[in-house]
């Protein structure tokens, strides 16, 4: 209803517009320079058009409105873009360089290499395969493109939510230098500066450099036992590394980029470059919001096997517990009741003789045997975080990466109405981190990762025009290759359960299309345009449990023949290995087409509507904790979509208005659900989305400029499998057909007032604010509602002094200033003992001195 409403009222406003903006056509371009609002060139269909002339709903931001909102990274253009969620960081990540990036409901929250994202990121035209390292820092951008709905037709794989594309500045012809310098916070020291180098008149270059550091803001403090109490051995457990911090949610990064262009003659420019980025850092921050060692939890799938022995009365039924309840049963229970249980080999020696230096000793009664100097600390409700800001955690806490990559561009006239592009990317990513969510000096829950991946692009784009430029056409096509490893370290229940998983995997996609633009005629336009993609894809996984928790679980102690093919482990002389052996493989084809019709009324006013498809790619879930005899994969997401929008610049050009409605149908939707402690993908079921967004930007007098925009989006489940359905229970409200779909708020709202105030010679002062309001969303599949995140009120300020010669400024700034606080990524982990949030980052205020020459 409300999508036919808004449809409604973008019809009627298009005869109104009409006659308001022919009453200004004469005027406007007398006016530009009279406050009116400033055109933005895009690159949204390949080549450099006004934003306004583009059939798509593109919220654009030029480098001056990202510099003066202090955007400094991705995640942070969140807020400023209607129905967009940008959120730096995702569930056990540690790092908020990943970036989980929802458009209208489709997105991805996750960053393991078996899911891609459902945004695609581009930086100067290369696709950015991983989340992981997504989170761009931006310190040189000429300006930022979101394009809404599916991009599959000339941006390709995986935007079947919409793309971000981010383009960086080109070298000028002068010497020039642009930086400044910001102090902040939690001691914080920013730098970064922008130079023009040119070497000759047709060789030009350019350098960019940005250090960014700040303390954590969630301060991790001892824990006041009352009594004695042991641990483990810091480092005794396996992980990709050993690296505390005593403050979480900090930042140390540095970035340098650098382009050379030649223009080697009036048809021929080549342009390369390259950047390299380092992180070394603290984890995101984390708070346990509930304790579930007390949870039953029952191990069905175990008891199926029906062997004699079996210790399943510990982890099942309603007297049994999950994995922090089996710590606490070990530990406190006497040598008697765990016999009763047939828990020795579970609370036993924690380790295999398989792997015998990382044995560790037994948990069995240690705080019920007469010695108070192995006694250990139970998981229960004293380690919920009582205050956002601190932690009891004493485990891993680090983030570093290290990405580098090179592009290169060639643009040649090949007449004076075609020309080629070639554009070939190469990229490489070194990553690892480690996080506590547990809160405690406990090893409860500590995963820790790494990735290293690289991937090779070459796009060939041929553009051109015919007929006196009222037929415009982009043809290309595309080879992108991608390679990586990663594994995966989750520690449960101080080493219970000790997953390792290392994974493989190879991307090989080529995809050829083509899209025609026709203005028929001064009224009517057509767009036609489809991607052909045909994409393979080879996986190897190898999960094993380095406690062989499936045996003791069994009172199996044999770690091989019989027990191996009994308990159902896979793959022969591999006994702890829970993933089948061999290279798994998938093909994948996709023809992603689009039809549009534009009109015309007036110069300055264009109706559109269109229809369009895109998919996502299909993959393996890879987070095994049980033997499966075949590797569980999953397919590909596809989506259709119709759009119809209003562009428009009234009042000589006082006004921007653009407005858009869509409905998309959504099917094979890739949800990630927590099924026992394993997060596991499935193409869970189908949603409809539909909505509405409108974006203003009002000029009403000389140095006031007002932008605004609302969003309004319904994305809920049509239907659902029968085994993605999670039913309500006391944590969660459960995955069910008519539920809305994760990481969507169904109303945003932004208003961001600037006024720029003359000072007669003595130079001017901008005062900006920047207030959203966004309705409440589910940070997650299963919508638990602790990590819900409620309805919020953020606003930001800043006011800036301009020197009068405009060679430096001073800025004094405040973000988040009501210090209104919510969950931005969590996880419901129930089977592993807790339910625990990263809480956004509080108030914060900064000064920045700023010079240009």
């Amino acid at each position: 209803m409300r999508l036919a409403t808004a449809v409604s009222i973008i019809a009627l406003a298009v005869p109104a517009m009409a006659q308001a903006q022919a009453a200004g056509a004469q005027v406007a371009e007398a006016s530009a320079d009279n406050g009116a609002i400033q055109e933005i060139v895009v690159t949204a269909q390949k080549r450099a058009e006004n934003v306004q002339n583009v059939p798509i709903a593109i919220s654009a931001f030029s480098a001056n409105t990202l510099k003066e909102r202090a955007v400094g990274d991705v995640a942070q253009l969140s807020n400023a873009a209607p129905n967009v969620t940008l959120d730096a960081g995702t569930p056990f990540s540690g790092s908020t360089s990943v970036l989980s990036a929802f458009i209208r409901g489709i997105g991805a929250n996750d960053f393991a290499m078996n899911i891609d994202p459902g945004v695609g990121i581009y930086l100067d035209g290369v696709y950015l395969a991983r989340t992981v390292g997504a989170n761009l820092d931006l310190p040189d951008v000429e300006r930022i493109e979101v394009l809404k709905g599916p991009q599959g037709t000339l941006f390709g794989r995986n935007t079947i939510g919409g793309a971000i594309s981010v383009v960086t500045r080109k070298p000028g012809d002068k010497p020039a230098f642009e930086g400044n310098i910001t102090a902040g916070r939690y001691n914080r020291f920013d730098a970064k500066g922008y130079m023009d180098l040119p070497i000759s008149d047709t060789l030009k270059s350019s350098v960019t450099f940005s250090f960014k550091n700040r303390d954590g803001y969630q301060k991790r403090i001892p824990y006041p036992s009352a009594t004695p109490y042991v641990t483990d051995r810091f480092g005794s457990l396996p992980a990709s590394g050993y690296k505390t911090s005593d403050r979480e949610g900090g930042q140390h990064e540095w970035t340098i980029r650098g382009k050379l262009l030649w223009e080697a003659s009036d048809r021929l420019k080549v342009t390369l470059g390259g950047d390299y980025m380092k992180i070394d850092q603290s984890s995101m921050a984390n708070s346990v919001l509930a304790v579930t060692s007390g949870v039953p939890g029952p191990f069905a799938g175990l008891a199926a096997n029906n062997i004699p022995g079996t210790a399943l009365d510990v982890v099942t039924g309603s007297s049994g517990f999950l994995f922090a309840g089996l710590y606490n049963f070990c530990i406190r229970a006497t040598p008697d009741q765990i016999a009763a249980r047939n828990a020795g080999a579970l609370c036993g020696v924690r380790g295999t003789p398989l792997n015998a230096a990382a044995n560790l000793p037994p948990l069995a009664s240690v705080n019920v045997d007469g010695d108070p100097n192995n006694n250990r600390l139970p998981y229960d409700n004293r380690w919920i975080s009582a205050e956002k800001d601190t932690s009891y955690a004493t485990g891993n806490s680090f983030s570093n990466m290290k990405v580098y990559g090179f592009n290169g561009v060639i643009d040649y006239d090949l007449t004076d109405t075609v020309a080629i592009k070639s554009i070939t990317g190469y990229r490489n990513i070194t990553w690892a981190s480690g996080l506590d969510l547990d809160n405690s000096p406990l090893a409860i829950l500590e995963p820790s990762f790494s990735l290293t991946q690289n991937q090779f692009s070459q796009e060939i784009q041929i553009i051109g025009s015919a007929l006196d430029k009222k037929l415009n056409f982009v043809l290309g096509g595309y080879f992108f290759h991608e390679e990586g490893k990663m594994r995966d370290f989750v520690t449960f229940s101080e080493g219970l359960l000790q997953i390792i998983g290392p994974n493989d995997l190879k991307t090989k996609n080529y995809a050829a299309f083509g899209q025609v633009d026709w203005r028929i005629n001064d009224l009517i336009g057509i767009t036609v345009g489809g991607r052909y993609t045909h994409e393979d894809k080879d996986f190897i996984g190898r999960q094993t449990d380095a406690n062989g928790f499936n045996y003791k679980l069994f009172n199996c102690p044999v770690y091989g023949d019989p027990c191996q093919s009994i308990l159902g482990f896979p793959v022969p002389g591999e006994p702890l290995r829970y993933y089948v052996g061999g290279t798994q493989k998938k093909k994948f084809n996709n023809f992603a087409p689009k039809v549009g019709i534009q009109l015309h009324p007036t110069n300055d006013v264009m109706v559109y509507g269109s229809w369009s498809r895109g998919y996502k790619t299909g993959g393996w879930t890879t987070r095994l904790s049980n033997p499966l005899p075949f590797a569980p994969d999953f397919d590909e997401e596809k989506a259709e979509s119709f759009e119809v929008g209003v562009k428009s610049t009234l009042l000589d050009r006082r006004l921007q208005l653009n407005l858009a409605a869509f409905t998309t149908k959504y099917d094979g939707i890739q949800l990630n659900f927590q099924q026992g402690v394993s997060p596991t993908v499935q193409n869970a079921g189908d949603a409809r989305i539909k909505g509405f967004e409108a974006e203003a930007v009002i000029a009403p007098m000389r140095g006031l400029t007002i932008n605004a925009s609302v969003g309004y989006t319904d994305a809920h489940y049509t239907s659902l499998l029968p085994q993605a359905v999670v039913a309500a229970n006391p944590f969660q409200a459960g995955t069910v057909v008519g539920g809305y779909l994760p990481k969507t708020p169904k109303w945003k709202f932004n208003l961001t007032p600037r006024y720029k105030l003359d000072l007669g010679g003595k130079g001017s002062i901008i005062l900006l604010a920047d207030y959203t309001r966004t309705s409440s969303l589910w940070n997650d599949t299963e919508r638990t509602y602790l990590i819900r995140r409620p309805g919020l009120d953020i606003l930001n300020a800043s006011v800036t002094y301009e020197s009068p010669s405009g060679n430096w400024d001073l800025t004094a700034g405040a973000t988040n200033i009501t210090n209104t606080r919510y969950i931005v990524t969590g996880q419901a982990q129930i089977a592993g003992g807790q339910i625990y949030g990263t809480w956004s980052r509080p108030a914060e205020w900064y000064a920045k001195v700023g010079v240009k020459f």
